[in-house]
């Protein structure tokens, strides 16, 4: 790169913790503002989606997108950013998986709207409004993006170079990646970065003896043993089917892991992987005894899926 990096970072549909993510590397964020030029950062630079239309095709050295994509302004700056960036990064689980956005695809828009604009009991809506991509005012028409109904991650839009994974990545994962960009250490295009190699479980310290389980609880309503595996004491954890990287953080807690490293490497589809985890610690005689344990999982699809439905083989839900 001539002089030095320019580098860009967007918010799309996420809840903003990416955003507070890239300013978990603490001090080091000035090291990160010599080492390159932030051209564009809406949440902390006053600048506009026509500064960036008026740049050259590929002017961006990297830009990090994170979000997902949920309306027509995320995937209009998703396919403008590609255009602008030479290097486009799917940054935090929501550009890689869908995360938590992706669960919308359980249902479709006029569910979504019905639910938030007119059935719920503090909601007074007499006259069944809800929002209009387009409404002409005195003082000229006000135009909002038009709300789909699937969620997509930013892979499933436009051609992603790199995924960095995590909700929200680990500051240590983010420098690393900042790191090997401006040193230009990268793997093949494609490749998941700011992650490792293994599972959760492989990073994990508690003791696996592989006991079998006839009941399954929420968090909330035991206390686990601090040194035995979760999975076996009858708490869903996905650490069986979560790329490592993160260090392992809530396991280390009594928390189980959530899955928000996403998919270890050969693995398709998260929530199969997951699913297969937990079968094989059930312990039934017969079919009707295994119902009965795996009906205490309470809600399956956030529960297996809660971060990577939009990405999986399921996409989502099929609407009548």
């Amino acid at each position: 790169m001539a002089g030095k990096p320019k580098v860009a970072f967007y918010w799309a549909a996420s809840c903003g913790g990416c955003e507070i993510a890239v300013l978990e590397i603490r001090e080091k964020i000035l090291d990160l503002v010599q080492a390159v030029d932030i051209v564009f950062w809406p949440v902390a630079m006053d600048i506009k989606y026509k500064d960036v239309e008026a740049m050259e095709d590929g002017g961006i050295d990297v830009c990090f997108f994170n979000g997902a994509i949920r309306n027509t302004e995320n995937e209009h700056m998703a396919r403008l950013l590609r255009a602008k960036s030479r290097t486009l990064v799917a940054y935090g689980s929501c550009a890689h998986e869908g995360c938590i956005p992706g669960l919308a695809n359980l249902s479709d828009r006029e569910a979504i709207f019905d639910v938030v604009y007119k059935d719920t009991a503090s909601t007074e809506n007499g006259d069944d409004l809800v929002p209009q991509t387009r409404h002409e005012f005195a003082e000229g028409e006000v135009e909002l993006p038009v709300f789909y109904n699937s969620v997509k991650t930013l892979g499933q839009t436009v051609p992603v170079d790199y995924f960095v994974p995590g909700c929200p990545p680990q500051a240590d994962q983010t420098w690393a990646v900042f790191e090997a960009f401006v040193k230009g250490e990268l793997p093949a295009p494609g490749s998941v970065i700011g992650a490792g190699e293994k599972t959760v479980c492989d990073e994990c310290e508690r003791v696996k003896e592989e006991k079998k389980v006839k009941e399954f609880f929420r968090i909330h309503e035991i206390i686990p043993d601090e040194k035995k595996c979760l999975l076996e004491q009858g708490i869903v954890c996905a650490g069986p089917a979560t790329r490592s990287g993160c260090g392992g953080l809530c396991p280390m807690v009594n928390l189980p892991c959530r899955g928000c490293y996403g998919p270890p490497p050969e693995v398709v589809d998260q929530g199969a992987k997951l699913l297969s985890a937990v079968a094989s610690v059930v312990d039934a005689d017969t079919e009707e005894e295994a119902r009965q344990i795996v009906s205490q999982i309470v809600d399956p699809i956030g529960t297996f899926y809660r971060f990577g439905l939009a990405a999986s083989l399921l996409r989502r839900r099929k609407m009548k």
